[in-house]
């Protein structure tokens, strides 16, 4: 197997582990999955040679981790400027801006939102990705983040009408006790 493919591999290994992270209604879960898939990724993309998009990647691993246990301003604007500095250091082609852009906002989202508006920015961020992927060549980064586009958009529809209906998708978040969300500051 040449190194070409043992890197596409890698990205397919990243596309079975992320598929479902969408389904999930609790955010604990979510994030948690979230940060599997893209430390996966991140290697692919390493291999890959567009370490902006690798960066962004494990960087995107450590603060979906972090953001399971706070929400405070001071470590979300820590994460968004380490993501700017590392990627804006290293990107080499003008495509390469939009995982930087997707990992910000979706940083923002992560540490300031909860339910449908986080799924909603994380959409609009996996566009971004989609559209860099599919630039790279990466086989796996563009399946995953195609799904990820598909598999959010459709639960987004599917959560929305469940509100319209009355019911919240997201009440299993509300049960969550507070101290997993200490430093609201």
């Amino acid at each position: 197997m040449t190194f070409y493919w043992f890197a596409q591999a890698v990205g397919v290994l990243a596309f079975l582990v992320g598929i479902t992270s969408f389904f999930n209604r609790d955010d604990q879960r979510f994030k948690l999955q979230l940060s599997g898939y893209s430390l996966i990724i991140g290697i692919h993309f390493f291999l890959m040679g567009a370490s902006a998009a690798g960066s962004s990647a494990l960087l995107s691993a450590c603060r979906n981790l972090v953001s399971m246990r706070t929400r405070s301003l001071w470590v979300m604007w820590l994460f968004i400027s380490l993501t700017l500095t590392i990627g804006l250091t290293h990107f080499q082609h003008p495509i390469e801006l939009l995982p930087i852009f997707g990992t910000s906002i979706s940083t923002w989202a992560l540490f300031r939102t909860r339910g449908l508006t986080t799924r909603c920015v994380m959409w609009c961020s996996t566009a971004c990705w989609v559209t860099h992927n599919i630039w790279l060549g990466s086989i796996g980064g563009s399946l995953i983040e195609g799904s990820f586009l598909l598999m959010n958009g459709f639960n987004i529809i599917r959560f929305r009408r469940l509100q319209l209906r009355g019911i919240d998708p997201f009440a299993v978040e509300k049960k969550a006790p507070i101290g997993c969300l200490a430093d609201d500051r």
